[in-house]
């Protein structure tokens, strides 16, 4: 999997992604994905969205891609840094999703969720690493690494 979205919530009538820590009475234990790293209890009257479980739709009304693979898209034609965000105009938007997902269902996928998705996609390549599947040469046998999250971190984990 490209990056892993499990345990990366979105709350519903909150900004940012939330990490889920643990379960508790009265809800989950969530902590902020930012710098101060903020934990509180999120509980069952808020609508908690894991991002594994989020797709966007395909033009096929049967397909859907995975949150994971639209990131990982991402990430390999823009970095970890997009020029794109919430306040992008709405051709810059539509010309973004584009070039990410072409097949993308224009009358089921809105502005306002492709908006969450830069929004989102910004916040995790800060915070989470990408894994990326290589082959090694010689015996042809795929293995996983973590990518990190920094480009700086990129250049100095380079294989010798």
């Amino acid at each position: 999997m490209p990056v892993d979205l499990k345990e990366i919530a979105s709350i519903a009538g909150m900004s940012g992604l939330y990490r889920v820590v643990s379960p508790s009475r009265n809800g989950i234990v969530v902590e902020t994905l930012d710098e101060k790293g903020n934990r509180f209890v999120a509980q069952s009257k808020h609508r908690i969205s894991l991002l594994s479980e989020i797709s966007v739709y395909q033009e096929n009304s049967e397909d859907t891609l995975p949150l994971s693979e639209v990131f990982d898209r991402i990430r390999k034609q823009y970095g970890l840094d997009i020029t794109i965000n919430s306040k992008s105009s709405n051709p810059e938007l539509a010309s973004f999703m584009e070039s990410v997902v072409p097949d993308y269902d224009r009358e089921r996928v809105y502005m306002s969720d492709i908006k969450k998705l830069a929004g989102w996609y910004s916040i995790v390549s800060k915070h989470l690493p990408f894994t990326e599947v290589e082959t090694t040469p010689d015996t042809g046998n795929q293995t996983e690494t973590v990518a990190p999250a920094t480009p700086d971190a990129e250049t100095q984990n380079q294989p010798e």
